[in-house]
């Protein structure tokens, strides 16, 4: 079934699709009065089904609110070291898939990246969140944010219930098992990530000394999208199945 996001809330029981998304409707998927499909508001996914087309607009009405909830019992913000090449692609991706709630590109100290234009690439890591929300069905779309400072990062981090930092020189799981015990139902996490480069010194001192634990995500040391998929695959089994 097809999935569809907006940002407005019911109206008498009927939400109004406009713009590119009545366009996909009408004239690419080509359905017809009476056809289903899911539409999430940011809160929850709901089964409607499909009453009139008008000019620019299609009229669908809710058959049952909260159809299916795809979202994970905690809030999870990746703080994501910038990586190069097309790899923050992907981690977009597979971050959204994995339930991520929200992305903080992060420029750091041995980043290889170089953003010559940060409009154009939140605009384009954006739509790929979009994209993803999409085909795996979630309830809301994650926000990409613009890349921001180590620094700004760590003030975000401050904020949350919990934060860590997976760090291949962290010694043992003791530590990784310690921090996922600690998570509880609505609690929102943040996972810092460090770029190809790995970690500067200074920004490990830093994190320690706020309290930020590093984790070790196993014996091996992983490229900076295998750590972030490994981290959020971690965070998204223990709260699927304790939680």
């Amino acid at each position: 079934m097809f999935n569809f996001f907006i940002n407005d809330q019911a109206i008498n029981g009927q939400y109004q699709i406009v713009g590119k998304d009545f366009n996909h409707i009408k004239n690419v998927l080509r359905l017809k009065i009476n056809d289903q499909i899911l539409v999430s508001d940011g809160e929850t996914s709901n089964l409607c089904e499909i009453k009139e087309f008008l000019a620019d607009t299609v009229i669908v009405s809710v058959i049952e609110y909260g159809y299916q909830d795809t979202e994970l019992p905690v809030k999870i913000y990746l703080f994501q070291g910038l990586p190069k090449s097309d790899k923050m692609e992907l981690i977009i991706q597979k971050a959204v898939e994995l339930g991520v709630y929200e992305i903080i590109p992060v420029q750091m100290k041995r980043c290889i990246a170089k953003l010559d234009k940060p409009d154009a690439k939140t605009k384009r890591w954006q739509a790929i969140s979009e994209s993803a929300g999409k085909q795996c069905k979630r309830n809301l779309i994650p926000k990409v944010h613009d890349a921001v400072s180590f620094n700004t990062a760590i003030d975000m981090l401050k904020g949350l219930d919990l934060a860590c930092a997976p760090y291949e020189n962290a010694n043992g799981m003791n530590d990784t098992t310690n921090f996922l015990s600690k998570i509880k139902k609505q609690a929102s996490i943040g996972i810092l990530i460090g770029p190809e480069g790995g970690f500067d010194d200074s920004e490990i001192e830093k994190l320690k000394s706020l309290g930020i634990p590093t984790l070790s995500l196993g014996k091996r040391i992983l490229r900076t999208e295998t750590a972030s998929i490994t981290a959020l695959s971690m965070i998204m089994l223990f709260s699927e199945i304790k939680l």
